[in-house]
């Protein structure tokens, strides 16, 4: 009998676990599930599913809620610990210490405020607040009642964040009075008001000062939140869910147009959560965890609110920019704090980079145990850098690969199981069974091979459909190949078995670790009056990875301006957000199109990367002459 490991420390315990959750999925599942969780119904079914459907249900018929496992049960053993430790925009201003005790009466004040405000278990609150403590508590009261929370990034337009907010019918808002980004300050309030004019579910928006400006408020729909929270209980009975019950709904770009808002669901994040958090960062009681995710994405939902908190860890939250008052201020945090896990993004690493040794080698990185990336496959030379200069050559890199979609890591190097190797996320998960498809949807076995990376068999944090559309869940994901989730992503497997991720294989493109769809920016465009049509293209860039390539198609050739490559740009801020404005802006005659009418993006793309000795075969398209054209004014 192999015993099944919560804790995972060493080679022999990784393949243990990993062929016992292969071999038996339900008995390994609900072993971790039963022994490190506090349920108040056991499950009558641990896995049903059908990825032609696509169904999948874990934990079936139990009851819990992921706040006891969160915040209760740690309380009583370590209720003075620090749970959150929440660091400003700000470095003259003072950081603030959470206890678990302190975040118990927190989130019971928070959820008491939402109850009086007539949310019940299933109503959808949208969030849009800045990494202050209010965005991790009121995120934690919501799944206190069972209210369905839907945060939403608060970079994003009051557009995005109108789309949003409609599509998955909110009934209330939460947000602030503003926030501090490195030198700026953002007025939240002004956005969230433009935002609620095409909103007409909107009940009621609760207000949170942070920069303590002087708002219009909306009587009968806008409140102060500190006074409601002076005026609340601390205790909260935590509403009883099923497993199944939907947690949470966090949107992700499409490839076509809309955004995806993808349902995940309680039981099976929690487990799933939670156990990738503990062996991924190899995290021990007093360890200070950072993740430098903003929770407006899922990295932030997995790895900084509820994976730590699950373990009893302290989670530290940062308000502000890498580059505010400097570039060194990542560093002056880890050593402030003594971080011992340390996980962010490839983009922030390259900038850092950049900056020179002298802001890194100035403070003590010591504390270091850990470094993580996340968010797209992170360069060799970002990779040594960050391995030499802030691991100093003692910390194990966990290049972990996953998406919103998957609700926590698929593909990770588990520390002291197994090395890193730069540029490759490495070896599956515990109970993840990756497959390379070819172009024929036939698996591609043995080693040293390259193709699309699927998964053939559910795990329990996996997103269950999209809110109020579960065909196009089934078209994105399960279409492609028969029985397999489709990530969309292409990797090729090395001789060892070793998976790289080698880059999206659709039209979304990751800028700076977000993912972008291709669509929306060009409806942005095409909204110009003097636009006929546009494409976008990811190109090579040293800091971002990728960076946006626009060629645009106006109706009347003769202003090719500067002025109107601002105009474009302030359309796709206005409608998506500043992340999605494009780096550069082509005007052309036209776009390259088969006979059928679609835009050859494959050649836009080897255009914009200066990549032009293999463009194919372009006799077949309807316009080859377009493509010489294009070549020679590309930028």
């Amino acid at each position: 009998m192999i015993m099944i490991k919560y804790e995972i420390k060493n080679t022999k315990e990784y393949h243990n676990n990993y062929s016992k959750a292969i071999e038996n999925p339900e008995v390994f599942w609900a072993e971790i599930a039963k022994k490190n969780f506090t349920w108040i119904r056991p499950w009558s079914q641990v896995l049903d599913w059908d990825f032609s459907i696509p169904k999948v249900s874990w934990f079936e018929g139990a009851q819990l809620n992921i706040t006891e496992n969160c915040i209760d049960r740690h309380i009583e053993n370590n209720g003075h610990k620090t749970a959150i430790l929440f660091e400003p925009n700000n470095p003259k201003d003072p950081s603030e210490a959470i206890t678990y005790n302190d975040l118990y009466k927190r989130i019971n004040r928070f959820a008491n405020v939402l109850k009086s405000k007539g949310i019940q278990k299933g109503d959808r609150v949208c969030i849009y607040l800045p990494m202050i403590p209010e965005l991790a508590i009121s995120v934690l009261a919501c799944a206190r009642i069972g209210a369905i929370h839907s945060v939403v990034f608060a970079g994003f337009s009051a557009n995005a964040l109108s789309t949003r907010i409609n599509d998955c019918d909110c009934k209330m808002v939460i947000t602030s009075d503003g926030g501090y980004r490195g030198a700026k300050t953002i007025d939240l309030k002004s956005i969230v008001d433009s935002a609620l004019l095409d909103c007409t579910g909107v009940e009621s928006v609760l207000v949170a000062k942070r920069i303590h400006s002087d708002p219009p408020m909306v009587s009968g729909r806008d409140y102060w939140l500190q006074p409601l929270l002076d005026d609340a209980s601390i205790e909260c009975e935590a509403t009883v869910m099923d497993a199944e019950d939907p947690l949470f709904i966090l949107y992700t770009s499409g490839s076509t147009g809309k955004p995806k808002g993808m349902v995940h669901t309680t039981a099976g994040y929690m487990v799933y959560s939670a156990y990738t958090f503990k062996n991924i960062f190899q995290y021990e009681p007093n360890d200070i965890y950072w993740c430098t995710a903003d929770i407006g994405w899922i990295t932030g939902h997995s790895y900084i609110v509820y994976g730590p908190l699950l373990n009893g860890a302290t989670t530290l939250m940062f308000e502000g920019v890498p580059s505010y008052p400097d570039y060194g201020r990542f560093w002056s945090i880890v050593e402030k704090h003594k971080v011992s896990q340390f996980y962010t993004a490839p983009t922030a690493i390259r900038a850092l980079a950049k900056e020179g040794l002298e802001l890194v080698n100035r403070y003590d990185l010591s504390s270091l145990k850990i470094l993580g990336t996340v968010g797209e496959p992170i360069n060799e030379e970002a990779w040594h850098w960050y391995n030499d200069h802030v691991g100093k050559k003692k910390c194990p890199i966990v290049d972990t690969w996953w998406q919103t979609e998957t609700g926590g890591v698929m593909i990770s190097p588990i520390p002291n199981s197994f090395e890193g190797k730069p540029t490759f996320a490495t070896l599956p998960f515990i109970g993840v069974q990756p497959a390379l498809m070819d172009e024929n949807g036939i698996e591609i076995e043995g080693n040293s091979v390259e193709g699309r990376l699927c998964v053939k068999f559910p795990w329990p944090s996996m997103a269950r459909t999209i809110w109020g559309n579960h065909q196009r869940y089934k078209d994105t994901y399960f279409s492609a190949y028969d029985q397999k989730y489709f990530t969309g992503d292409g990797a090729l497997r090395d001789e060892n078995g070793h998976y790289r991720i080698t880059g999206r294989v659709d039209d979304v493109i990751i800028v700076s670790g977000h993912n972008l769809g291709t669509a929306p920016i060009e409806d942005a465009i095409n909204e110009h009056p003097m636009v006929a049509e546009s494409a976008i293209v990811g190109y090579p860039h040293d800091i971002k990875g990728s960076a946006l390539y626009g060629f645009v198609t106006l109706k009347n050739s003769q202003d090719l301006s500067d002025a109107l490559k601002i105009e474009i740009n302030q359309l796709i801020s206005k409608q998506i957000g500043p992340i999605a404005k494009l780096d550069k802006i082509q005007f052309t005659t036209g776009l390259p199109k088969t006979r059928s009418g679609k835009i050859m993006r494959r050649i836009l793309r080897k255009i914009a990367s200066k990549d032009t000795s293999n463009l194919g075969d372009i006799s077949t398209l309807l316009n080859p002459e377009v493509v010489e054209t294009i070549m020679k004014n590309s930028l």
